[in-house]
């Protein structure tokens, strides 16, 4: 065709969303709705802020609005009220609002604990006596919230050491602030989540590495899933189905580039490199069922639900997972 266009640059023209006459956007793609979620800011080794900096939001129909400074012990709250439309917090405390009647679900698993990068870690100062659990009663224990991987975990391996959990005290403080109470005294034991837990792990000077999660019951009670708040779902699936595409796609990159994955969150948050510590990620974010019986199990272990009142189908859904493949 002399003077105009040939048949491919029109098709190549249609596929990318433009007019073959005028080259200008078409009304379809001009008017494409992105789908923003609330979503919060804190000191975390989060897909989502992974995600953001690698640029899988830039041409996603789906992007963080980001809500502000949200404490952690406030998010599930915030889901709840609809302050936020996605959070990533720890299984229990979904499952306790689930049981409450709270229309939210987890949809996405998060981070994995494995052992070179365990959920948590349990830090003392150098010149502790702390040894191990056995030591642990009489002390303060600083962790970033009640309801959690941090207090259940703790409670479940003193029990399983012939040890009462009333023996010891917790406080909370957010993670990136918790050695400051060790090292004045204030706790005697601290426990760090990263990125924050790599400051601690670093500063061999002040801090002694007691153990991880992983070493209390290999990994098992770390999963960190995401949540999403059932109106917001149902609204728009589609955009929770992308958003799970966008972790996937961050936590296999994560995974495989971990120098470079720790460099970006240390660049957002103004760490150092090597004060930054990571998570492993589940590739494909489906949620594994066992890692939310868990949770039930545990909950009904600390009479805090009754035996039977919620199962794993009312916590969490693979539904929206392009990976999910139904028996």
């Amino acid at each position: 065709m002399r003077g105009g266009k040939t048949v491919s640059s029109i098709l190549l023209a249609a596929l990318l969303g433009w007019s073959g006459v005028y080259g200008i956007p078409d009304a379809a793609a001009a008017q494409k709705q992105v789908v923003e979620f609330n979503y919060p800011e804190w000191v975390y080794y989060d897909l989502i802020y992974l995600a953001e900096d690698l640029g899988y939001f830039k041409d996603a129909g789906v992007r963080p609005r980001y809500a502000g400074q949200i404490p952690a012990g406030q998010m599930i709250p915030s889901l709840i009220s609809g302050d936020l439309d996605v959070a990533n917090r720890h299984t229990p405390l979904v499952v306790a609002a689930v049981a409450s009647g709270a229309d939210i679900k987890i949809f996405a698993a998060g981070s994995e604990s494995t052992k070179d990068f365990p959920h948590m870690k349990y830090f003392v100062r150098t010149d502790s006596e702390i040894k191990g659990i056995k030591d642990f009663p009489g002390k303060t224990l600083g962790i970033n919230s009640f309801g959690a991987c941090s207090e259940y975990v703790t409670k479940k391996y003193l029990l399983d050491n012939g040890l009462d959990p009333a023996s010891i005290k917790m406080i909370t403080a957010p993670d990136s602030q918790q050695e400051t109470p060790l090292l004045r005294g204030d706790t005697q034991v601290a426990i760090i989540h990263p990125l924050a837990s790599g400051r601690a792990s670093a500063n061999q000077r002040d801090f002694r590495l007691l153990f991880s999660d992983w070493d209390i019951d290999g990994g098992v009670s770390g999963m960190c899933p995401y949540s999403v708040r059932g109106a917001f779902a149902r609204e728009n699936p589609e955009a929770v189905r992308e958003l799970i595409g966008i972790l996937s796609r961050a936590a296999v990159w994560n995974n495989e580039h971990p120098e470079e994955a720790r460099r970006l969150m240390a660049k957002r948050f103004n760490f150092k490199l090597e004060e930054t510590e990571r998570f492993e990620f589940f590739p494909d974010q489906l949620t594994p069922e066992p890692y939310i019986q868990y949770w039930i199990d545990r909950l009904v272990a600390e009479k805090k639900l009754s035996p039977g009142q919620i199962i794993p189908d009312q916590v969490y859904t693979n539904e929206y997972n392009p990976a999910f493949r139904k028996n």
